[in-house]
């Protein structure tokens, strides 16, 4: 959370009415997710007027709410043994493939069976810059997210890695399952993104605060069902970018549940969709050692081969 001593606010309710008060409070406070909200009232630590609420409960005008943040307990990770499947390895990082449903480092609702402790388990020497519950990590992919990662093994190796992906120079490919007929044959989508107003959860694209955010995409082919395979290269590297660019324009990664449709309708063609259609291709960079540029690719996994084979027209 960012904090390490115990914090305490005070809340008014004035214009909300009718709204569960979890959810009423994961949007006031926004760098706490809603389920621990619902972990805070069932441990008694919020309040409304005086009384510990039900997680049902309605707010009302006029509710005075407490709530207390406990200090965040110390955590030590201990390597578990997680398949991390490397691409490539030396002396100062290892690419690996990750697959689909794997958190990175560790988090809220994930304090185990990340890559991060498969990392620990397969590399004993990972970059401490990235603290205690981050060690060796560069850069991140959404867990349903596949594809080529890089982590770094050393501190000097972790600080070259950084440094090229604030000044843009890391090239990243992606390949997508959108959903949607694209008429174009490339694009650009230059919007600038940032926290949801109301949804603290979710990234969208701001008129105003925003941070620049450009993607540039091109169609590789025509699938059934109204379906478009593209390549995606992220110019920058915001949180949800690719995702949240492409719903914006009317094309979300096909299997997306924050940002995209329903999968249902997708079930009904026979097509099982378990998460987003969006997979980390390739990544190249200055290897932070020699120097020299290297490249990397993840295989497309099966899911993504699957929903292609039977799309294709």
């Amino acid at each position: 959370m960012g904090f390490d001593t115990e914090r305490i606010y005070y809340l008014s309710v004035t214009g909300d009415k009718d709204k569960r008060i979890d959810r009423f409070l994961s949007e006031r406070l926004g760098d706490i997710t809603r389920s621990r909200i619902q972990q805070f009232i069932k441990e008694g630590l919020v309040r409304v007027n005086g009384a510990i609420p039900k997680l049902s409960y309605q707010i009302r005008s006029g509710d005075r709410i407490i709530v207390t943040i406990p200090r965040p307990k110390k955590y030590k990770i201990e390597p578990e043994p997680i398949n991390i499947y490397p691409l490539y390895e030396d002396n100062s990082i290892i690419v690996v493939n990750k697959p689909p449903g794997v958190v990175i480092h560790p988090a809220p609702g994930h304090m185990r069976g990340t890559l991060v402790h498969g990392l620990l388990n397969y590399c004993k020497d990972l970059s401490g810059i990235g603290g205690e519950l981050r060690p060796g990590i560069v850069h991140r992919l959404d867990k349903d997210t596949s594809g080529v990662l890089i982590v770094a093994k050393n501190d000097r190796a972790h600080n070259s890695l950084s440094r090229q992906f604030k000044e843009g120079k890391v090239i990243k490919l992606y390949l997508a399952i959108v959903e949607g007929e694209i008429k174009n044959q490339k694009g650009k989508i230059d919007l600038p993104l940032g926290r949801h107003p109301k949804k603290r959860k979710k990234i969208s694209v701001l008129n105003s605060g925003g941070r620049s955010a450009v993607t540039v995409w091109e169609k590789l082919e025509d699938l059934k069902y109204g379906l478009t395979y593209i390549a995606i290269k992220p110019l920058t590297g915001r949180t949800h970018q690719i995702r949240v660019h492409m719903a914006y324009i009317g094309h979300p990664v096909l299997g997306d549940s924050i940002y995209g449709h329903s999968k249902r309708r997708y079930i009904r063609m026979g097509l099982e969709i378990k998460r987003h259609m969006l997979h980390a291709q390739s990544i190249g960079f200055r290897h932070p050692e020699t120097g020299k540029y290297v490249n990397f690719e993840a295989p497309i996994p099966d899911d993504i081969k699957e929903i292609l084979n039977k799309t294709r027209k």
